[in-house]
């Protein structure tokens, strides 16, 4: 390896270097959103499922009052958890105290029809802002928790149990 060598990859890399900040700058594309999708209320719909229960949601601009199924957030969703299961979504965007939410849920217990809410709320704030989009996805929150309880089979006491063995 010679000084020749050695010089002339000096070189290289000069130009290299050289080329790089010669070369003219292209902005990348903006990011084109999707119109928002509000009805003449004011008001953006979706729906949440989980398990058995399904949520239908409406959110518009507000105070942060969430009703469900007529009655307030705290006496329908009694345990602390699953309030703070259905604030998610807008904790994460911080927008927490600027929509009202109305919500109707069928189905399936407590704990389901509290993720089935924190899906409509999802799917509706990114329908209402879809710049919140990005936010919710990387949170897991547009994602729907596919898993429902399996069914029984015939020969079985439920759906994987055998019935007691007996050996006379």
């Amino acid at each position: 390896m010679s000084e020749t060598e050695t010089k002339s990859l000096e070189d290289l890399g000069d130009a290299m270097t050289a080329a790089v900040t010669d070369a003219p700058v292209v902005d990348a594309e903006p990011e084109v959103l999707p119109d928002p999708k509000i009805d003449e209320l004011g008001r953006s719909y979706a729906t949440g499922k989980r398990k058995d229960a399904v949520a239908r949601v409406w959110i518009k601009r507000g105070t942060g009052v969430i009703t469900v199924n007529g009655r307030d957030q705290e006496k329908y969703f009694a345990r602390p958890v699953l309030r703070m299961l259905v604030n998610q979504p807008l904790v994460v965007t911080e927008r927490a105290s600027e929509f009202d939410i109305v919500c109707t849920v069928t189905g399936g217990g407590l704990s389901g029809q509290a993720g089935a809410v924190r899906h409509g709320i999802s799917k509706a704030l990114t329908l209402f802002e879809p710049g919140l989009r990005r936010t919710l996805k990387a949170g897991g929150f547009l994602t729907r928790d596919s898993r429902v309880v399996e069914r029984k089979k015939y020969g079985r006491a439920k759906a994987r149990r055998s019935f007691q063995f007996s050996k006379r």
